[in-house]
C-alpha cells in the first residue's frame, strides 16, 4: 500500500509508539471497547470490538498521522540539541601537548 502511494518506510524505532499511527488508533478502539463494556463477556466484548473498528474514519486516520508527522518535526528539531549537548562532552584524547615530567624512563 506504501509503495503504491509512492512511499518508502525505512522502520520504525522500537519504543516510539508515538511514532506510529497505529498505536493512536488501536488506543481509541480499545478505549471504546472498555467504556462501553458492562457485561464483560466475549460476545459482547467481540461486538465491541467491531463497532470500535467501524467508528475509525479516514478523518479520524488523517489526525493520527498528522500528530505523528508533529511528532517526527519535534524530534527533528531535539536531534541538533541532543547533537551540542553530546558535543560539550567529547574530551579529545590525542591532545599534541605532551607534559615532558609525566614520562618514565625504564632504562637502567
Amino acid at each position: 500500500m506504501a509503495k503504491a502511494a509512492g512511499v518508502e518506510v525505512l522502520g520504525l524505532p522500537p519504543y516510539h509508539c508515538e511514532l506510529n499511527p497505529i498505536e493512536l488508533v488501536w488506543a481509541d478502539v480499545k478505549g471504546c471497547v472498555a467504556r462501553n463494556n458492562t457485561t464483560f463477556k466475549m460476545v459482547d466484548e467481540k461486538k465491541l470490538l467491531q463497532e470500535g473498528l467501524n467508528s475509525i474514519t479516514i478523518e479520524k486516520w488523517q489526525n493520527c498521522i498528522s500528530h505523528v508527522i508533529k511528532e517526527e518535526l519535534k524530534f527533528g528539531g531535539l536531534d541538533s540539541q541532543i547533537d551540542k549537548t553530546v558535543d560539550s562532552f567529547i574530551i579529545n584524547v590525542s591532545d599534541e601537548t605532551s607534559d615532558s615530567s609525566s614520562e618514565t624512563d625504564y632504562s637502567d
